[in-house]
């Protein structure tokens, strides 16, 4: 489950993508078996929260068909009192016509009835209305809407055309308003030798965040033989990677024994997308978010050279061979790396040069830091 900002406001994920595309074949498909053959049908999209909507309705719609979009103004009429409504944008003679009323949501119904009103005068043969999405608990009019997409509660959406303050229409997914997070996360991120470690224990201390390691996690896990860690330790035992489940509900676990907390950094988590994805949505259930991914970038020759060096202290058989090495950083870059496109898809993704100094490298992830 994704969060996203629009101005002042967090909305989060309500229905993705591919559930709206579910409906809006439904409703194509439900209105075409409902009109003879021969028929074509004249859709009316009500801008602007439709055009989104009535562009997929129309693709999906297995029959000759034509659109047209409006919208309602009003004016003064010949006395001071009056308030008169018109449609802008239908021009065409619509005389024994079956229009098709698109409507992205229909909430109190107002503005629909103003719309069917007007409609209903000028001599149709048919006159259907069709929503994507529709509040039952504030509907306050008596139109008949053939056909209902989803209903949904009487809560602020945006996204697939719908907006707050003109942003969110381009959102393929409808995101519906939630409260502001009040945890700052993040997930550290770089190849191994990028000091990720040195820099999380530093960036701990001065932002006051719980590091999260899943080393750590998993050493702990097993070193106390938990439910957890024996799991774990049974895979590892076989030779076999240790499964997604188990390692997101360790780190769930972590997260909720620091319910208090101004925030995570995660540091070795998530390594895959399917990782990424679990965590976003553990995160948006608490009505929290992933504030960015900063990644530590450094060239791979240098961190050759890193690892080898250490290798000659840390005791690492892994950091001593350069293939060993080379192999590290070739399953990174095929399997670990497409997380920075996950998160660039997000705006979430912010790369720092890891070259120089601990002090200086500090310097520079602070400056991401203090931003997000």
């Amino acid at each position: 489950m994704k969060i996203t900002k629009l101005n002042d406001l967090y909305f989060k994920e309500f229905i993705s993508a591919k559930e709206i595309q579910q409906i809006v074949k439904t409703l194509a498909q439900q209105v075409r078996k409902d009109l003879p053959a021969d028929e074509v049908p004249m859709f009316i999209g009500i801008l602007n929260g439709c055009f989104v909507f009535a562009a997929d309705f129309i693709r999906e719609y297995n029959g000759n068909c034509e659109i047209s979009f409006v919208k309602l103004a009003s004016y003064e009429g010949t006395s001071s009192s009056e308030n008169i409504k018109k449609l802008i944008g239908v021009n065409e003679d619509l005389t024994g016509r079956t229009v098709v009323i698109l409507e992205d949501v229909i909430d109190t119904g107002k503005t629909l009835h103003e719309i069917y009103e007007i409609f209903r005068h000028q001599n149709l043969k048919e006159l259907k209305i069709v929503t994507l999405f529709f509040k039952p608990d504030v509907y306050r009019k008596e139109l008949p809407i053939g056909y209902i997409g989803k209903s949904i509660d009487d809560k602020f959406i945006v996204g697939y055309g719908l907006d707050y303050d003109g942003l969110g229409r381009n959102l393929p997914s409808i995101y519906q308003l939630t409260t502001q997070p009040k945890m700052t996360n993040i997930v550290l991120f770089g190849p191994p030798g990028a000091g990720k470690g040195t820099q999380a224990t530093l960036l701990k201390e001065k932002y006051n965040l719980v590091h999260i390691s899943t080393g750590d996690v998993f050493r702990y896990n097993i070193k106390n033989e938990t439910e957890l860690g024996m799991l774990a330790k049974s895979y590892m035992d076989a030779g076999d990677l240790v499964p997604d489940e188990v390692t997101i509900n360790m780190l769930q676990e972590e997260v909720n024994k620091n319910a208090a907390a101004k925030g995570f950094i995660f540091d070795g988590f998530p390594r895959t997308q399917s990782q990424a994805e679990a965590l976003d949505t553990f995160l948006a259930e608490k009505g929290e978010r992933i504030n960015g991914m900063v990644a530590l970038e450094v060239p791979e020759d240098l961190l050759v050279e890193r690892l080898l060096e250490r290798g000659k202290t840390s005791g690492r058989s892994d950091d001593t061979d350069e293939s060993k090495i080379r192999n590290r950083f070739n399953e990174y870059n095929t399997k670990t790396a497409v997380l920075k496109d996950f998160y660039e898809a997000q705006g979430n993704y912010f790369g720092v040069n890891g070259v120089g100094s601990i002090e200086d490298i500090t310097k520079r992830l602070s400056e991401v830091f203090d931003k997000l």
